[in-house]
């Protein structure tokens, strides 16, 4: 090789060596999840985001918020782009984790759960929803997805307004509605509720899981054959009768989940079914009254799961710092953080956590799964459920749609794509 070869070889390396090196300087770390500001879950992941930060400063981290809607609505078109950040919050269950993952979207993460100890954080059921088949269906597969929380529908309730009139915690339906009675006679709209959104079919799925039993919950979200109505049709009808009763608002078709919450958190509504991601905001605004949850008075089952999962999409560029993040979340310092904040963390120490909120969590969670009662939620099996959900239960509180309406339009959509599995 002669002196100019050479000279051309040593410049043709420290290009590369500069453009490696200005590479790795650029490095772009990006994170989306929807969780609010104000949540546990959210709060605790900013502080995973801070750790990740100290131990990368050479790498840009770049977070954005998204909306559980954004993602739902476009999941599959942005995980099939090159805008797919490097690790997301992504929805469970067949509608969302299992379509993404069935059209080969996500990375598979089996062995990095064993490699990076997380089989010793989660156990079998707490990754039912972590794996999904060829078909996109739930309990067995690849893991596509690593849960950091649990998540449960409960009755927000105003302690002091039944202290008040001396009314006790409802344990049974003809209790709840006892109580609904009550409060109507003395001119108060009882429940808070708000039809934009998936409030609106969680309280549908809570009232029909009073009239369902295993076999019915298996079949419905393993889709394990044709749609039993009956449950769906008695939830409908109750609805439609405490519509007409005045226990829920006809406004309430203009109203999201966050908008009932208000509702509820400002002292005008009794009561409020919804998620426990809304701990975190009701700990943080509600400061003129004591407020607490309790189980809706079902047989078994109660609408919740292992929470939203962190997913790799398979177009990722840095999965190494994807499987960091996880591996931050999943830490017991961060799952403490998560419980002590008001959250259901999926993994914290019940020595270490002193919030009352995530105390009350951790003993509904654990009455529920002790029972082996999540019942998951009523869009999960069928893509396209979640808008017509909305769309039937909004028909049923303005009066354009019966019960029995309601009933045939969820049978139509469910069957079509039962029978095709």
């Amino acid at each position: 090789m002669n002196i100019f070869s050479k000279l051309a070889l040593t410049a043709g390396m420290s290009l590369l060596l500069a453009a490696g090196v200005a590479q790795a300087q650029s490095k772009t770390f990006n994170v989306w999840w929807y969780e609010l500001p104000d949540t546990p879950q959210a709060i605790a992941w900013t502080k995973a985001l801070e750790v990740f930060k100290t131990k990368h400063p050479d790498v840009t981290v770049n977070f954005e918020q998204k909306t559980f809607d954004q993602l739902q609505k476009a999941g599959s078109l942005i995980l099939n782009s090159d805008q797919a950040p490097d690790v997301l919050e992504y929805n469970k269950g067949n509608a969302t984790a299992g379509l993404v993952a069935s059209q080969g979207l996500l990375t598979p993460l089996d062995d990095q759960f064993k490699a990076r100890g997380w089989d010793k954080v989660l156990n079998e059921t707490n990754t039912q929803l972590s794996k999904y088949d060829a078909n996109g269906v739930y309990g067995s597969g690849p893991i596509i997805g690593i849960p950091a929380l649990g998540e449960f529908v409960s009755v927000f309730y105003n302690i002091d307004m039944f202290q008040a009139d001396g009314l006790k915690v409802p344990t049974t339906l003809a209790e709840f509605e006892a109580t609904l009675d009550h409060f109507k006679q003395k001119g108060i709209t009882p429940l808070a509720y708000g039809t934009v959104d998936s409030n609106a079919q969680h309280l549908l799925y809570t009232l029909a899981l009073t009239q369902a039993d295993d076999t019915w919950v298996k079949n419905y979200q393993g889709l394990k054959a044709p749609l039993d109505t009956k449950p769906f049709l008695f939830a409908a009808q109750k609805i439609a009768d405490w519509v007409s009763k005045g226990y829920i608002s006809k406004d309430s078709t203009g109203l999201k989940g966050t908008d009932a919450a208000n509702v509820f958190s400002s002292g005008k509504a009794p009561m409020f079914v919804s998620g426990t991601w809304n701990n975190g905001n009701f700990a943080n605004t509600i400061k003129t009254f004591k407020w607490s949850q309790f189980l809706f008075p079902t047989p078994k089952y109660t609408v919740g799961s292992t929470g939203s999962m962190f997913m790799v999409p398979k177009s990722a560029k840095n999965k190494d710092l994807a499987y960091e993040f996880i591996d931050l979340v999943l830490s017991k310092e961060n799952q403490n953080e998560q419980a002590n904040l008001g959250g259901v963390a999926i993994d914290a120490d019940p020595a270490a956590i002193t919030d009352e909120v995530g105390k009350r969590n951790v003993e509904l969670f654990k009455q529920i799964s002790g029972k082996g009662g999540l019942g998951f939620y009523p869009d999960w099996p069928v893509p396209g459920y979640y808008e017509l959900l909305i769309q039937a239960t909004t028909g049923l509180v303005n009066g354009s749609t019966t019960p029995d309406q309601l009933a045939a339009r969820l049978k139509k959509a469910y069957d079509d794509v039962q029978a095709a599995q």
